[in-house]
């Protein structure tokens, strides 16, 4: 079931599945969200939970067990219950279920809020942990924006603007997409912007360990402009589908990291996952612009 909610600047459209986001539009009706493509990246901007990226063999261990996870976590494929739903904000729920619990031990609740205030959309996280033990996730966003935003324009006349004497650390992939030991810095144009090219993306995401908590995606023949903004994320991935030139460009704000190269994580020791005490919420929130 799609949801739709509205205010005088933006109209957003949103899946039970996975909270994925499905629309963005504008007074004028135009789009800013991609919207999928079977050759490429069918999905829109879904939402990653309990886990982000990939894990060694597709499986984890927990207090002397394995369990098996989908790349990004479970959420994307399960159906969101509907808590609150107004003109311009709206709350579905997850909470663990017999079929959670084969791959994921934990009780938890997560409710996502979705507020449209002006021309941002703010989304919240809120993941309560309703077991007796300590709980161990990562969270974020994956939404898929239209570059270019303008008609006539091309993917190369756009460009990442992460502000002034910014400075970017990226961690460095394997071949088969889990992380190794190394970082390297991102070179970027006169200290702020990152030119997108197709090429950019050929060994799949770029996956950035320090940043600034925001960033722009603009270009200087185009007045229409997007801002994402992630104060509480401590990583953030950019990517698109690999060796392809498609019309479209990812801004990931991630709470943690896939897998170690040839490491079979454990939860419990897992540098980068966040952990919840029982009985207590996190909570992030992170937003989306349109500007023009």
């Amino acid at each position: 079931m799609n949801y739709k909610i509205s205010n005088s600047k933006l109209s957003v459209e949103i899946s039970s599945k996975g909270g994925e986001l499905r629309s963005i539009q504008d007074a004028e009706g135009k789009e800013y969200l991609w919207q999928g493509d079977a050759d490429s990246w069918t999905d829109r901007g879904p939402n990653l939970f309990p886990y982000i990226g990939r894990m060694t063999d597709g499986q984890y261990r927990y207090q002397g067990k394995t369990y098996h996870m989908y790349i990004h976590g479970f959420l994307p494929y399960m159906e969101m219950n509907l808590v609150e739903k107004k003109e311009d904000e709206l709350v579905l729920r997850l909470q663990n279920t017999p079929e959670t619990e084969l791959c994921y031990p934990f009780l938890f609740e997560l409710d996502i809020c979705w507020k449209l205030i002006e021309d941002t959309l703010q989304i919240t996280y809120y993941v309560r942990n309703k077991d007796i033990k300590t709980m161990y996730f990562g969270i974020g966003g994956h939404p898929g924006f239209c570059v270019p935003i303008a008609d006539g324009l091309a993917f190369e006349d756009y460009r990442i603007d992460f502000g002034e004497n910014a400075q970017l650390s990226q961690v460095v992939l394997s071949d088969d997409c889990f992380v190794t030991e190394n970082t390297v810095p991102v070179p970027l144009v006169d200290d702020r912007y990152l030119p997108l090219q197709h090429g950019l993306f050929d060994r799949d995401a770029i996956v950035l360990n320090e940043m600034p908590k925001s960033l722009m995606i603009e270009s200087k023949k185009d007045c229409r402009k997007i801002r994402v903004v992630y104060e509480d994320m401590n990583y953030l991935g950019i990517w698109h589908w690999p060796k392809m030139e498609v019309n479209y460009v990812c801004i990931e704000p991630w709470s943690s990291l896939p897998s170690r190269k040839g490491i079979t994580e454990d939860l419990e020791t897992q540098p980068n996952l966040l952990h919840l005490d029982s009985g207590c919420e996190y909570r992030n929130t992170w937003s989306i612009t349109i500007e023009k």
